[in-house]
């Protein structure tokens, strides 16, 4: 797949890259590349293999789900500039 000036320009633009005139053939050139692996990704044979999410077969450790308030609110309540009755007091954001 070739891509154009035009093109990277665009995907620039779209990206919020700023990007000199001088290397639009330059990012061209690296954009047909990549694109070109990505093509011969679609030759690989994938029939029978199952979807993975890591390459490393491992289960993560369970724990019981419990709620908990987390036992420090003071602890979070410390540095705060003002509190009542275990809250957080802010000013007033909407009248």
């Amino acid at each position: 797949m070739s891509v154009s000036r035009d093109d990277v320009r665009k995907i620039a633009r779209l990206s919020r890259i700023a990007v000199e005139d001088e290397a639009l053939d330059q990012l061209a050139g690296e954009v047909s590349g990549i694109l070109s692996w990505i093509e011969q990704l679609n030759e690989v044979d994938i029939d029978g293999v199952a979807p993975m999410t890591s390459v490393v077969d491992t289960t993560l450790p369970m724990r019981e789900d419990v709620v908990t308030d987390g036992s420090i609110q003071s602890e979070i309540l410390s540095n705060a500039p003002r509190t009542e009755d275990g809250f957080f007091v802010v000013p007033k954001a909407v009248e």
